[in-house]
C-alpha cells in the first residue's frame, strides 16, 4: 500500500473490540513516534502507554476513549521544545501532533484502528498520571482492533474540500 492509500484508509474508530494489541505492534507504533521529526530535533514528546484497566479507568475520568484497549497519552515537555526566535512561538503542539500522526498511521498500516482525542480534561490527566508542571498532555491516541465496518476510503472525495479551495500558488488567493 502506498502512502496516499494508507492515509485514506485511516479513519476515526469509535468502537473497539476488547482484543489486546500485541506487544510487537505496540513497539512498532512507539518507534514510529520516536523517529517523528521535531523542531530542531528537540524531541519534546513524552509518551504514556496505558493498557491496564486501572489506567484506562483513570483516562475515562477525563475523556471518552471509545473502549480502546490501548491508549497513548502524548505529552509535551515544555523544557525541551524549540522556540522560533522571531516571535517565541514554541512548537510543542506541532511536534506532538507529528508524533501522534506517525503513530496513528503506523497503527493503520498494522491493521489497527485509532481515534485521535483532543477533547479531554487536561487537569484530570495531569493529576491522575502525576505529570510534573513542565509536562503538558496534548493528545490522546486510542488504539485497537476496530469493531464494525471500516469507513470507505472513497469518503474523501465527498467529505474533503477540493484542492482548488485550499491551495494558492505564489500568493494567497482565497
Amino acid at each position: 500500500m502506498n502512502f496516499l492509500e494508507l492515509a485514506k484508509k485511516r479513519y476515526a474508530v469509535r468502537n473497539f473490540l476488547t482484543k489486546k494489541v500485541e506487544e510487537e505492534k505496540l513497539m512498532l507504533i512507539l518507534e514510529a513516534g520516536r523517529v517523528a521529526p521535531t523542531g530542531a530535533n528537540m524531541q519534546p514528546q513524552e509518551l504514556i502507554v496505558v493498557q491496564e484497566e486501572s489506567g484506562l479507568e483513570k483516562i475515562k475520568k477525563a475523556a471518552n476513549i471509545y473502549s480502546a484497549p490501548l491508549v497513548i497519552i502524548i505529552c509535551g515537555n515544555k523544557n525541551s521544545v524549540w522556540r522560533r526566535p522571531f516571535d517565541g512561538k514554541d512548537l510543542i503542539d506541532i511536534d506532538t501532533s507529528i508524533v501522534t500522526d506517525h503513530m496513528m498511521l503506523q497503527a493503520t498500516e498494522l491493521g489497527l484502528g485509532t481515534i485521535w482525542i483532543c477533547y479531554f480534561k487536561p487537569e484530570v490527566i495531569k493529576q491522575e498520571f502525576s505529570l510534573p508542571e513542565h509536562v503538558e498532555p496534548i493528545n490522546i491516541l486510542g488504539i485497537g482492533y476496530a469493531a464494525g465496518k471500516a469507513a470507505s476510503s472513497d469518503r474523501h472525495t465527498e467529505r474533503r474540500k477540493p484542492l482548488k479551495e485550499i491551495v494558492s500558488y505564489e500568493i494567497f488567493q482565497h
